[in-house]
C-alpha cells in the first residue's frame, strides 16, 4: 500500500465535491490527467469511463478502485477521494462509496498495481478498522484511518514507510487547518463563469490568472457545454454543473486545474 502512503504524504486526498459517481470519477480522472508527468492529450476521463462501464470497480466495505491503463512508463500513482454522505455505487455488497483511490497504471507497472491491490483487499477483509469509514465527518480522520489501515499491512511496509507514516501523523493537526485542495505541484481554483451576459463570458475567481485565461479564450465555453471540459495551453478548465436562466444566459461551476510549474511559466 506505498502508493496509496504516498498520495497521503503528497496531499492527493480530498474530498469529493459531489456524492454521483460519474462526476467523481471525472473529478478524480481529471486530477491524474493534470499531473506533470501525464503527457499532453492522454485521455484520463475516458479510459477511466469506459472500464467502468465494462466492470464495476466496488470492492465492498465501502471502497473502489477504479484504474487506468497506459502505454507509457511512470510511477504508480493514485488519488484519494473520500465522500462524507457515501456514494451510491452498484457494489455487490449493497454499501454506498466512501473512498475511491483511482490508480494510475503505466506500462511498466502492472504487476506492483496487482500487487498492491492484493494487499488491500487483505487488509479490508481482516481489520476491524475498515467499517469505521462510515461513521468519519472531517478529511483530516480520513487521513488518520487510511494510515491505520496501512499500518495493518505493516508486514508488507518496510521500515521507510514507517518513518513516512509517524511524519504523517506528527502532522496531523497541521493539515487539518490546511485548505481541501493544498496539492503538491497541483493548483486547483473553483470559478463560475456566466455566459450570455455580455460578449464574452464572466469569470467569478479569486484567481486574477484563471479569470483572465476564461475570459479571453476563444471556444472555451462551446467546449464546456459539449466536451464538459476545456485544455488548450495553461489551465485545464473543467464543468462540474450548469444551471440555465431566463435571457439565453448560463452559469457554469467549474474548477480551474494546473501544474504549479506551468501556472508560473505560462505558453
Amino acid at each position: 500500500m506505498d502508493t496509496i502512503l504516498d498520495a497521503l504524504q503528497e496531499g492527493r486526498l480530498f474530498e469529493l465535491p459531489e456524492n454521483d459517481k460519474d462526476h467523481a470519477l471525472q473529478f478524480l480522472a481529471h486530477i491524474i490527467e493534470a499531473f506533470p508527468q501525464i503527457p499532453t492529450g492522454t485521455d484520463i476521463v475516458g479510459n477511466i469511463m469506459a472500464r467502468e462501464a465494462s466492470m464495476n470497480t466496488a470492492i465492498g466495505k465501502g471502497w473502489a478502485c477504479p484504474h487506468a491503463r497506459v502505454d507509457f512508463d511512470e510511477d504508480l500513482m493514485c488519488v484519494v477521494g473520500w465522500s462524507p454522505t457515501g456514494i451510491e455505487y452498484g457494489a455487490s455488497d449493497g454499501k454506498p462509496v466512501s473512498i475511491i483511490i483511482m490508480y494510475l497504471v503505466p506500462a511498466n507497472q502492472r504487476n506492483h498495481y496487482l500487487r498492491e491491490i492484493s494487499i488491500l483487499a487483505k487488509v479490508l477483509k481482516a481489520s476491524p478498522e475498515t467499517e469505521k469509514i462510515s461513521t468519519i465527518k472531517e478529511l483530516n480522520d480520513v487521513r488518520n484511518y487510511l494510515l491505520d489501515l496501512i499500518a495493518a499491512s505493516k508486514e508488507t511496509v518496510g521500515p521507510d514507510a514507517r518513518a513516512r507514516m509517524i511524519r504523517l501523523q506528527a502532522k496531523s493537526a497541521q493539515a487539518a487547518a490546511q485548505p481541501l485542495f493544498d496539492l503538491s505541484g497541483l493548483i486547483v481554483e473553483p470559478v463560475t463563469i456566466v455566459v450570455g451576459a455580455g460578449p464574452k463570458p464572466v469569470a467569478l475567481t479569486q484567481n486574477k490568472d484563471v479569470m483572465n485565461f476564461v475570459e479571453n479564450t476563444l471556444g472555451l465555453t462551446d467546449k464546456l457545454e459539449s466536451e464538459g471540459a476545456y485544455q488548450n495551453g495553461t489551465w485545464r478548465i473543467v464543468r462540474r454543473g450548469s444551471v440555465s436562466f431566463q435571457g439565453g444566459r448560463t452559469l457554469y461551476e467549474c474548477l480551474a486545474l494546473a501544474s504549479a510549474a506551468s501556472a508560473k511559466n505560462p505558453a
